[in-house]
């Protein structure tokens, strides 16, 4: 039977249960709460509604596979932000207007959640049972590509330790890698050719490319509790930003540039206008 719900109830249900999947009688118990804390309460989801958007891009169904591969993307992506609130990288205190992971529980617990939150994920990819066995093993092998230390979120992550670090490259790895793996994955659910999926990855990154410069514009001049976050971090920390390099007008001209170039940066699917007005949604 066809379930008529909206997609994003659909998808918090299916988030639920995989980590519902992970915190058995054996997972104890304050560690089970504090990965629970690491995804919940909902923050925009914007990683797996642009999986779910490329899927529908090709008109492949929005099911219970598809889901579970948009969950796996927010695992990955919920462990990421666990880490990245850590003392030893932000030392951010606040997430989605909460204490962060670390603030709540303790150190030892956040970086364990974080752990526990990258097994769910790829459990969630090897065991997707709408999966095609060949898709799975696409999919798990580009979810650890994105997500590695060669260019992926991991690297992204280590960038901030360098002495120098050229910002597009520290922004391709950080933020870039994971919308790559979205768009890569979403084009894997439509069936696209394998030839063509470096075309999709290419993409993800031009949209986590305008993510990451909306993302400074915010941490630049935002307010910290309407973003549930702390603000002027880079600053504070003296990390590579979009607005610290080019100046808010700058950094405004380069969000504009990006999202101007994503709309015809579209690869062949049967929907692209429908791929075309979420991408301006979430940009």
């Amino acid at each position: 039977m066809h379930d008529e719900r909206p997609i994003d109830d659909r998808f918090e249900e299916a988030l639920r249960r995989a980590i519902d999947a992970q915190c058995g009688a054996d997972c104890p118990p304050r560690l089970a709460a504090a990965m629970r804390h690491g995804v919940f309460p909902a923050g925009a989801r914007v990683r797996p509604r642009l999986l779910l958007a490329v899927a529908d891009a090709f008109a492949a169904p929005l099911d219970a596979g598809a889901l579970d591969v948009a969950v796996a993307i927010e695992l990955m992506h919920g462990a990421s932000l666990v880490q990245d609130d850590l003392p030893c990288f932000d030392d951010a205190a606040t997430r989605r207007a909460q204490p962060s992971v670390h603030a709540a529980f303790d150190e030892r617990l956040a970086i364990l959640a974080s752990d526990g939150l990258i097994m769910a994920a790829y459990q969630r990819l090897a065991e997707a049972p709408g999966v095609p066995p060949r898709a799975r093993l696409r999919l798990v092998t580009l979810l650890a590509r994105h997500s590695g230390s060669n260019g992926g979120i991991t690297g992204g992550q280590a960038w901030e330790s360098e002495a120098r670090v050229d910002l597009e490259r520290y922004h391709a790895a950080k933020t870039g890698a994971l919308f790559a793996a979205c768009t890569e994955a979403g084009a894997v659910l439509g069936g696209a050719p394998v030839d063509a999926l470096p075309e999709w990855a290419a993409l993800g990154a031009r949209v986590g490319a305008a993510y990451q410069i909306a993302d400074d514009l915010k941490d630049a001049t935002g307010d910290e509790a309407a973003l549930g976050k702390p603000v002027n971090v880079d600053a504070r920390l003296e990390r590579p930003n979009a607005t610290r390099q080019l100046g808010l007008e700058g950094a405004t001209q380069r969000l504009r540039d990006h999202v101007a170039a994503l709309l015809g940066a579209i690869p062949p699917c049967r929907r692209p206008e429908r791929l075309q007005t979420a991408i301006l949604v979430e940009a």
